[in-house]
This record gives structure tokens, sequence and C-alpha cells, in this order.
């Protein structure tokens, strides 16, 4: 099984090359909100007590996500590895993630983060904000805001995958194509 994380600032283009990384490997997407909102509709154990926090306001705790992840994993015992979306966010969430993926025996092969500068950040996410209909994709202020946040959040998760050398830096600049190849590249040489 090859698990992957795939991070990248808002803009960098995460959703395009999880698509395309997914069809050419046949991996599972593994994205916690969706996780979070496919429990919760089916009123699972794990799903009401999710709920029970955020009817109050609060985060879900780790304990619950990583529940629900063990519970995907189960689900799909014949997947060929997982893509983790938008998890893990702290080094608390990467160690309790590798901890339950040690217990599955399918350890992270690699963390891939896209790099992307910032001034074409802001300038892929403006031009989203004019058809996409997100209020956060055509402030300025507020996207900077949304990069300072990411960059603040993964640097940790980096670090973390750092000490067990699983982490790619992958140039997020160019077409599509070429990054989708720089991606393929670091995931062929561990997989």
């Amino acid at each position: 099984m090859f698990n992957l994380i795939l991070f990248g600032p808002p803009g960098s283009g995460k959703g395009t090359q999880s698509e395309k990384l997914i069809a050419k490997y046949g991996l599972k997407h593994l994205s916690t909100g969706d996780l979070l909102r496919s429990e919760i509709r089916e009123q699972t154990p794990l799903g009401k007590e999710a709920q029970n926090f955020m009817d109050k306001g609060q985060l879900v705790p780790d304990e619950v996500v990583i529940g629900m992840i063990s519970s995907a994993l189960d689900n799909n015992p014949n997947a060929k590895g997982f893509l983790f979306d938008g998890f893990p966010r702290t080094a608390a969430q990467a160690e309790a993630l590798d901890k339950l993926l040690e217990l599955k025996e399918a350890p992270i092969a690699v963390m891939l983060a896209l790099e992307v500068s910032e001034e074409e950040l802001i300038k892929r996410l403006l031009k989203r904000g004019e058809t996409s209909g997100r209020s956060d994709d055509t402030n300025e202020s507020v996207i900077r805001a949304r990069i300072t946040e990411y960059h603040n959040k993964t640097a940790v998760v980096a670090d973390y995958y750092k000490q067990f050398d699983k982490v790619e830096m992958v140039k997020g600049e160019g077409t599509i194509d070429e990054i989708f190849n720089r991606l393929c590249t670091e995931i062929d040489k561990r997989a």
C-alpha cells in the first residue's frame, strides 16, 4: 500500500494534481472534510460524536478524526493506497496518523509539498475568484492571510516528516502536466 500526503498552499493546484495522481496510481482520496460530512450524514457513532463538538462550535478532536480515518482504511481493504488531503495539519496529528498507519502496516511513503511563489498564488486565486464564487478568493489581504496561515501550519508537519526523510518539495509552477510529471517522478522514486 502506498500512502502519500499532498500539501500545497491555497491556489497551488493541489485539487487538480490530486485528481490526476488518483487516476494514475489508483489511490483513494482521503479528505478529512469529506470524511466528517459522510460520517455525520450516515449518523455513525463517530459522526454523532463529531456533530456534538461542531454544534458547540468546537473543533472535532484528533482522536475522532483518526477514528474516521481508521474506518476509511478498514472500509477500503483493496485500495492501492491513500492520498491524504488536508490532514495532518499539526505535528500531533502527524504522530497520531503514523501510529495508526503503523498498526495497519501501511506507513506514509512521502509528503509532497507544492512550492509556488506568493505572487503566483495571489494571481491564481484572484483569477479563480472571478469564477468560483468564493469570497475568500477575491480579496488580496484575505488571500495573503490564508497563505501565511498555511505556511505557519505546514512548516510544523513538514518538520515532523523531515526527520524520517519523507518530505519532497516540488516546484508547483509551470504547466499542469509539468507539475504532474515532477510529482510522479517523486512518487516513482519511492513506490
